[in-house]
C-alpha cells in the first residue's frame, strides 16, 4: 500500500475516533475521576436510579478504553510506517494485502496469523499485547 494513502487512511480513523471521543467527554459522561464519582454520587440516589447511571457510564468508560485502545493502534501503525515495516505481518514478515490494510489499516498480521493469534494468543512482539 502506497505510504501516503495509508497514513490519509489511519489519520482519518484518527479524527473518526477523535470525535467519538470528545463527545463521550465533552457531555460529561465520563472523566479521570469517574470511578470515585459512581460510588459519591450514587450515595443519595434511589437503587435502581444509582445502578441505571452506574451502567450507563460503566459502558461509556468501555467505550473509552476501546477508543483509546484503537488510538494506540493507530500509533502503532504510523511508526511501523515511519520505521519501514508497514504492511509487514509482524508473526513471519510477509506483506499483509492492500485489501486487508484498507479493510484494517492497523492490521498487524497477514489473515494466517491473525486467526491463529485468537484462539492461542500469538504475542505481539512491537507491542507486548
Amino acid at each position: 500500500m502506497d505510504e501516503t494513502h495509508a497514513r490519509k487512511l489511519l489519520d482519518t480513523e484518527r479524527e473518526r475516533l477523535g470525535v467519538i471521543r470528545a463527545d463521550i467527554v465533552d457531555d460529561g459522561l465520563i472523566d479521570g475521576d469517574d470511578a470515585q464519582e459512581i460510588g459519591e454520587e450514587a450515595g443519595g440516589q434511589h437503587p435502581a436510579d444509582a445502578a441505571s447511571d452506574t451502567e450507563g457510564r460503566t459502558r461509556d468508560i468501555g467505550l473509552l478504553e476501546q477508543i483509546e485502545a484503537e488510538l494506540r493502534d493507530i500509533d502503532d501503525a504510523l511508526r511501523r510506517l515511519d520505521d519501514g515495516t508497514y504492511g509487514l505481518c509482524v508473526v513471519c514478515g510477509r506483506p499483509i494485502p492492500d485489501e486487508r490494510l484498507e479493510a484494517n489499516p492497523t492490521a498487524r498480521y497477514d489473515a494466517e496469523h491473525e486467526q491463529s493469534r485468537e484462539p492461542r494468543g500469538v504475542h505481539d512482539p512491537t507491542t507486548g499485547r
